[in-house]
């Protein structure tokens, strides 16, 4: 685990690597949850977190799967590779933010979400494409993965 100011230096400095999580329900509602951290506090987003230092993608998977959804055990299909970039970090206004974001899909369809883990998100609620699209409160990053016309240099394939 790095230090709090190491870490700082290294938001303030690079990219942070992370993994997102489009998740559907069986009758293809999107699961998001309403930021608690910084950056987008305040916004409809979908779970997911940075990958750490030593960490492979597949402890990645399921340390996040784990503490973003509660199970370890589902299976994903992988997205795309995105961009975001915020003025904000958890640091604070003065310094920003860059993730190159994974982005995977998968079905999860629990009717208990009033369990899942509340530490990065404070409500969980399904919206269907077009009401995230729609909503002023969904950040435009988590739109960006149902729109087919993104940002140029949003997402990209290789």
């Amino acid at each position: 685990m790095l230090s709090l100011k190491t870490f700082k230096i290294i938001v303030d400095s690079t990219p942070l690597i992370s993994i997102d999580f489009i998740v559907r329900n069986k009758i293809g509602q999107v699961l998001l949850g309403k930021r608690t951290n910084s950056p987008a506090r305040g916004f409809w987003f979908v779970p997911g977190g940075r990958v750490l230092k030593n960490e492979t993608l597949e402890s990645a998977f399921q340390r996040l799967k784990k503490s973003e959804l509660g199970k370890a055990r589902i299976d994903c299909k992988f997205k795309g590779i995105y961009q975001h970039m915020y003025d904000d970090s958890f640091v604070g206004s003065y310094v920003s933010t860059h993730y190159i974001v994974l982005a995977y899909e998968m079905l999860f369809d629990t009717a208990a979400i009033e369990e899942l883990p509340t530490e990065q998100h404070s409500n969980y609620k399904w919206f269907s494409e077009s009401e995230l699209l729609e909503s002023t409160y969904v950040h435009q990053y988590t739109k960006w993965y149902f729109q087919s016309n993104t940002a140029a240099d949003a997402a990209f394939t290789i």
